[in-house]
């Protein structure tokens, strides 16, 4: 008996800190974190298409607030924004998923786990920007992939990453298409409002699964040319396919996606469930 009170303790301990009041509001802030650099990286998206300057990826958009002088301060609290939310998908991923039924606990423990992965990232990714050692995200990419291809597991490992990122991005197409995210905004069902969210959430959600495969795809490529140069990220990514014949249109509608992903993203954030 003893042994298993002791076992269980931490599943209890992140079970209470997840439901924690304060860390479900700072949850809630690290979602609005996130809209916000999806607005801010369609905004880029949009400039790149009329030839300006500019790298659409989190870097891209934190570099110039962060050397503002508030800067220090709003990397600082984006980070504990992101950490809060990730923590939140760690009780999702491991303590939660147990009361789920049992055809869909592999899928909802993939699915949170990998949000732990992704909002744990977006939130060392302010830290280091905050410390000053910012670093450009598809350099970061690059670098990720070169140690994965030197490690033993090297290429099939690499390949592992993009299918998971590419799998992450057909599932975004799929709940948007199917409309799998009206259960998180109950509040506005059947309303003129609602509608106008509704689209917002399809067109965001499709775009942004889109902005995935194709970062993903860039990983598989890497792999399989042993280049790792090759996998640069979202940014990477749509400035390859600006080079397209119809390029620029379709990285315009990929940017007005992200755009309308962060506003249907901030409406969920105010008010939708966890």
């Amino acid at each position: 008996m003893a042994d298993d009170t002791a076992a269980g303790s931490p599943a209890e301990a992140l079970e209470r800190a997840s439901n924690n009041d304060s860390l479900d509001f700072l949850a809630r802030a690290g979602f609005a974190v996130m809209a916000l650099l999806h607005i801010l990286i369609g905004f880029i998206a949009l400039r790149l298409v009329f030839g300006r300057y500019g790298d659409a990826d989190t870097s891209g958009a934190l570099g110039p607030l962060a050397a503002s002088a508030a800067g220090p301060a709003l990397m600082w609290g984006g980070c504990a924004a992101c950490a809060a939310l990730a923590l939140r998908q760690l009780g999702e991923a491991t303590v939660r998923v147990r009361r789920k039924p049992a055809g869909t606990r592999l899928t909802k423990a993939v699915s949170s786990g990998s949000l732990v992965l992704i909002y744990g990232s977006v939130a060392a990714t302010f830290a280091a920007f905050a410390r000053g050692r910012g670093r450009d995200s598809g350099d970061s990419t690059a670098h990720f992939s070169s140690t994965v291809l030197a490690s033993p597991a090297g290429r099939p490992a690499l390949t592992a990453v993009g299918l998971l990122i590419l799998g992450i991005g057909v599932y975004f197409i799929y709940k948007g298409a199917r409309r799998k995210f009206r259960s998180e905004l109950r509040h506005f069902a059947g309303t003129r409002r609602g509608q106008a969210i509704e689209v917002l959430g399809v067109t965001g959600h499709v775009a942004k699964g889109i902005a995935l495969i194709l970062a993903g795809g860039l990983f598989i490529f890497a792999a399989l040319h042993n280049s790792p140069g090759e996998s640069t990220g979202l940014d990477g990514s749509l400035k390859r396919l600006l080079a397209a014949p119809d390029g620029p249109y379709i990285v315009a509608v990929i940017a007005t996606g992200l755009i309308c992903y962060g506003a249907f993203a901030l409406v969920r954030a105010r008010y939708g469930r966890m």
